[in-house]
């Protein structure tokens, strides 16, 4: 199953609004997404499960996924992350 290791780079961390837009973006595919802090893992598309790894700026998280359209749903979650700081910088 592919995964990535990304660090959470935007200022103000995994907050509401990057919650739902990290979800609403894994909820455009097939695939089932996971993400995972400290060894806790939830649904890359709930919101809730999201703001339940408190994940701060500075923090590693590894986002993998399960499905015919694995590779595509990755590469659009790690950009949003990574290169878009969920548009917030």
């Amino acid at each position: 199953m592919p995964q990535r290791t990304l660090t959470i780079q935007n200022e103000l961390g995994m907050h509401v609004r990057p919650a739902g837009l990290f979800a609403s973006e894994a909820s455009k595919y097939r695939s089932k997404v996971f993400i995972s802090k400290d060894d806790f893992e939830v649904s890359g598309k709930s919101i809730m499960g999201i703001l339940m790894l408190a994940a701060g700026k500075g923090s590693t998280i590894i986002i993998r996924a399960e499905g015919e359209d694995a590779e595509e749903a990755l590469n659009s979650l790690e950009d949003l992350v990574v290169r878009r700081k969920f548009d917030e910088d």
